[in-house]
């Protein structure tokens, strides 16, 4: 793609993204939302595949569809109180449809059928930036209006959430769904602390956004799409193998990495709220998330190198992207549980 036109995008991305964080306006959140989602429609369909056309072309309507209900909603909201403003959500009819709108934008349980699908059409950075970037804008609506919504249905959300992530992630043989259905859950993780402790959601995201960028940029890094490509990669790269092997665990939730520190600390809340049945509820999804991440864990680290004809060795052949950014973010997603303490003192 041409420089100037990829710079146009990114930066589309980037202004969508801030327009919706600066706004307390219905209908400049719903601007930011619609430039975020026309921004990123050319970068998915770069590569002219065509399984890369039919992801777009799901995810350009289900975006457009979530948009079409926020502005309706917002509309309807505006109709009955009189004013546009975020924070003047009192019609419980338009209140539950922008909470359904945007659990669509952003994946969540039930409305999540069309993440695995469109990831898996795309190639691996475009797909970073929509398991990453692409939340951000519609998580920062959910947690400006959390006090307008139902807490049994934002509670609904998040454990439907981790245990179809849970359990969708299981039977996967593709990494890209895997990570898809890792996305799904780990949202819902987002989501049952909102309503308790807005500073906790931001915290996984946070720490989500880390850990999904080690795995993404590993796999780039080996170009690993299918389970039985990761048995090959420890012949060519056994550190690299090393370190993805634990950012999935990370992913897992295992201590001593940093990706336990976020679920420690939702289900530290969750239980001090009075909650022990959601939040047994919730580490026993983790655990079924863990198994598969354990799966491919497996498949790296304690597999022969296949030898069929649609598994071959790749070659070592010199990488070209920049490792920088793999290495920050692997050694983020892996040691920053040490400075918990630190953490507790700023967000509980």
């Amino acid at each position: 793609m041409n420089p100037y036109v990829l710079a146009t995008l990114l930066s589309s991305l980037g202004l969508g993204t801030t327009l919706t964080f600066a706004s307390s306006h219905w209908l400049l959140a719903w601007m930011g939302l619609e430039i975020n989602t026309l921004a990123i429609v050319p970068l998915m369909a770069q590569h002219h595949h065509p399984r890369a056309v039919e992801a777009t072309t799901k995810y350009f309507l289900t975006q457009a569809t979530a948009a079409a209900v926020i502005l309706f909603a917002s509309t309807t909201n505006a109709w009955t109180t009189g004013e546009w403003n975020m924070t003047s959500m009192s019609n419980p009819t338009a209140t539950a449809m922008i909470l359904a709108a945007l659990a669509l934008k952003i994946g969540l349980a039930p409305m999540h059928f069309w993440m695995p699908e469109v990831l898996q059409g795309l190639d691996l950075l475009t797909g970073l930036i929509l398991s990453t970037w692409q939340k951000l804008a519609p998580l920062a609506l959910i947690i400006q209006t959390a006090q307008a919504f139902d807490p049994l249905l934002l509670s609904a959300l998040g454990l439907t959430s981790t245990l179809v992530g849970g359990w969708g992630g299981l039977n996967q043989t593709q990494l890209r769904k895997v990570l898809a259905y890792s996305s799904i859950a780990h949202m819902g993780w987002m989501i049952i602390v909102l309503q308790y402790a807005p500073q906790l959601t931001l915290l996984a995201l946070l720490m989500y956004v880390l850990m999904t960028s080690a795995a993404f940029l590993t796999l780039k890094f080996s170009s690993a799409t299918k389970i039985n490509t990761l048995a090959t990669i420890w012949s060519k790269s056994p550190m690299l193998t090393t370190t993805a092997a634990l950012v999935l665990l990370s992913l897992g939730g295992l201590p001593p990495l940093t990706g336990f520190m976020p679920k420690w600390f939702i289900l530290q809340e969750l239980a001090k709220q009075g909650l022990p049945l959601t939040a047994t509820v919730m580490a026993l999804a983790a655990l079924i998330s863990l198994y598969f991440y354990l799966r491919l864990c497996y498949t790296m680290t304690l597999t022969i190198s296949p030898n069929i004809t649609t598994s071959t060795t790749p070659w070592r052949t010199q990488a070209t992207q920049s490792s920088l950014p793999l290495a920050l973010s692997t050694v983020m997603a892996l040691g920053l549980l040490p400075i918990t303490p630190a953490i507790m003192m700023l967000v509980i």
